[in-house]
């Protein structure tokens, strides 16, 4: 059940990809970003104050919302402040960077989940994962080359230097979601979290907006914004249901979730017109060999 819910969220996720692209053409980056957010704690503010009121018997809907202590809140609370620097950074490299250059990259999270796993909790790697980041790392060199025919060099350009900080910085809310959902039942960390990133998001989207308040730079309202928000619910309904399995393993979801790779660049280099499609394609296979190896040797 658990890795069926694993492919729903891939689903929604490749899909919430294609949207922020879509909505970030020509656009300003923190309004985006923040509006989403935004509607994703409006889909769950109502349900936090109707559980609030509902009885004992409506405890165990999939829709409630389990009360909370202090400490629990700023476990929480942490965990949207990771998010949300993930998020920033990956918006702005999105917003700067070709789709099919961002998610392939994106889609090497289990790699680094599994290095925070090896330095945290002290795990050894197997031949196939050693063998596994060997091929992602010639894949990353081989799409650096690929990156340079479009004027993108990987070690100078700090878009690129953004969308690895937020693969990393995501890859460590991976390990943390395990550990949240272990202590915590999983609506109140999807509900709160989502509350909780408006908070987070609204610091730099003030200090963006001051910082540029004299260039008169205009933002533009799209559909594909609410959107966002909504396709980013679903897949993280999912993933934290997969989670709540006994039996659920956060390496092979981490995988799973990043197949939404799939979708994201096959439809956006269709409809953005990117180009070096062929080469990124067998880097993109690299990349996602690589992973699957890592996982296989688990």
């Amino acid at each position: 059940m658990w890795v069926f819910l694993g492919i729903v969220s891939a689903f929604f996720l490749g899909f919430y990809d294609l949207l922020k692209k879509s909505a970030l053409e020509n656009n300003l980056v923190m309004p985006v970003l923040f509006l989403s957010s935004l509607t994703s704690a409006m889909i769950f503010l109502p349900l936090i104050i109707i559980s609030s009121g509902a009885g004992p018997e409506q405890s165990e809907a999939l829709w409630y919302v389990h009360p909370v202590s202090g400490y629990e809140h700023l476990l929480i609370f942490l965990k949207s402040i990771l998010v949300g620097t993930s998020w920033v950074l990956s918006y702005f490299a999105l917003r700067h960077l070709p789709i099919t250059i961002v998610t392939p990259i994106r889609a090497s999270s289990p790699l680094w989940t599994l290095v925070g796993a090896l330095i945290i909790f002290g795990e050894r790697l197997t031949l196939l994962q050693w063998l596994g980041i060997t091929i992602t790392i010639v894949s990353y060199y081989l799409f650096s080359l690929a990156g340079q025919k479009e004027g993108i060099n990987f070690q100078k350009n700090k878009w690129v230097l953004f969308i690895f900080l937020a693969t990393i910085t995501g890859a460590g809310s991976g390990l943390y979601d395990k550990f949240l959902i272990n202590n915590i039942e999983r609506m109140s960390v999807q509900a709160w979290f989502s509350i909780y990133l408006i908070p987070v998001l609204l610091v730099p989207a003030v200090i963006v907006w001051y910082q540029n308040r004299n260039k008169n730079i205009p933002f533009f309202w799209k559909p594909a914004i609410p959107l966002i928000g909504i396709t980013l619910t679903l897949s993280d309904y999912s993933y934290f249901y997969a989670l709540s399995f006994d039996d659920s393993l956060i390496s092979i979801l981490a995988v799973l979730r990043r197949s939404s790779v799939v979708i994201a660049f096959t439809a956006g280099a269709f409809l953005f017109r990117e180009i070096n499609l062929t080469r990124k394609s067998l880097v993109l296979v690299g990349i996602l060999l690589g992973v699957l190896l890592i996982i296989m040797g688990s």
